[in-house]
């Protein structure tokens, strides 16, 4: 009688694949698969062998993406507590320089220049912001819902890089900051009393909020509500890309065939306006199928925030969860016209290394959070 040994690798190799969570990096994979597509046909008709070239740069950003997911994967996302303060204050560190000596590009200094390539630290101060916050909420042992002065630790920590981001100026990655904390202050429970004082404040206070704003900024949001008063200036981009998407009727003009990408109507078609470029591919039907799948993907992702057995792994993957649903619903909105124009990348499918890292690594934490509970058991 003979018995079959199993090495220590190969028995770790097989709970690997038990546990891995291979539904949800599929629908993440295929979100990518799109975005190379439509970046590549976004392009087919530029002039520029650069911009041609950019379906396969964004391949490059999405194997790169993958190994430092899998580097994340690597390390129990509990010991990220530990290091949540040091990572914090690197991340305004970096922001830091990048008000001192950053690039500019399209009047904001956002980039900082590492071994030739562009990083965006306000993109990767998304996910340290995740962390550290999800290291102060945890911290507050108090049974009942938080308060105002509950608040001021983890509204402090949310400020500080708020300010930084807001000072490039990057407006839109500065609400995406807010929206976490809110996001993760909701998850923890907030007194009623508090919220209703806290809503009534606002209300009054948001007249104020207009002249806050800088000029650029409140012509973006004159555009939102009447774009074909400036058809030629600030309101192109919004007219535009609604004609791409309406162009595109119920079943598109078919794949590498829309017409508003390839004459160069649609600006920042590779970016910002990538799913204009999609939908007038693609049309209504597949619109609605790219949108169902992002919905499947935050519903997944929200389940193992459910099942998470600490409150650490919980509130990481709410961070995650509001940031990429955020991104989802601003830049789909923002091609709508339903939201002002502010330079928020749809994500996993929107050309950019430093988003797509940061998407990647946020999936790994939620991948790390999904196996970890059963490590728990």
């Amino acid at each position: 009688m003979s018995f079959k040994s199993y090495s220590p690798d190969k028995y770790a190799q097989r709970q690997f694949i038990k546990i891995f969570d291979f539904p949800l990096l599929g629908m993440i994979l295929a979100l990518c698969a799109v975005g190379v597509v439509a970046i590549y046909s976004a392009n087919l008709q530029s002039e520029s062998a650069f911009m041609k070239g950019l379906y396969l740069r964004q391949t490059y950003f999405i194997a790169f993406s993958l190994v430092l997911m899998m580097a994340v994967l690597a390390v129990d996302y509990r010991t990220l507590e530990r290091f949540a303060y040091p990572l914090y204050f690197a991340g305004l560190a970096a922001l830091t320089a990048t008000l001192v000596i950053g690039k500019i590009g399209g009047g904001s200094r956002r980039w900082l220049e590492l071994v030739g390539y562009n990083i965006q630290p306000s993109e990767i101060m998304k996910i340290i912001l995740i962390i550290i916050l999800a290291r102060v909420f945890g911290d507050i042992l108090k049974k009942d819902d938080l308060g105002a002065r509950d608040l001021i630790k983890p509204g402090v920590v949310t400020l500080v890089p708020f300010l930084l981001v807001a000072s490039q100026p990057d407006l839109g990655t500065a609400m995406i900051l807010v929206f976490i904390f809110v996001c993760m202050a909701f998850f923890n429970g907030l007194n009623s009393t508090f919220l209703i004082r806290t809503a009534v404040a606002l209300a009054m206070a948001a007249p104020s909020f207009w002249f806050l704003l800088k000029p650029y900024q409140q012509k973006r949001i004159l555009t939102l509500l009447n774009p074909e008063a400036d058809p030629m200036g600030h309101g192109y981009h919004i007219i535009q890309s609604k004609i791409a998407i309406g162009s595109g009727g119920l079943w598109g003009k078919g794949i590498f065939m829309g017409t508003q990408s390839k004459l160069n109507f649609l600006p920042a078609k590779h970016t910002d306006f990538i799913f204009s470029v999609f939908a007038e591919e693609i049309g209504f039907f597949g619109a609605a199928a790219l949108i169902a799948l992002f919905f499947v993907l935050i519903l997944r992702m929200m389940e193992v925030m459910g099942l998470s057995k600490d409150k650490f792994g919980s509130l990481l993957v709410m961070g995650v969860v509001s940031m990429i649903s955020f991104n989802f619903l601003f830049n789909i909105g923002m091609t709508m016209g339903l939201f002002p124009v502010v330079g928020i990348p749809l994500p996993f499918i929107s050309y950019g290394g430093s988003a797509l890292v940061t998407n990647f690594i946020g999936v790994g934490l939620i991948l790390n959070v999904s196996m970890g509970r059963f490590k728990l058991d």
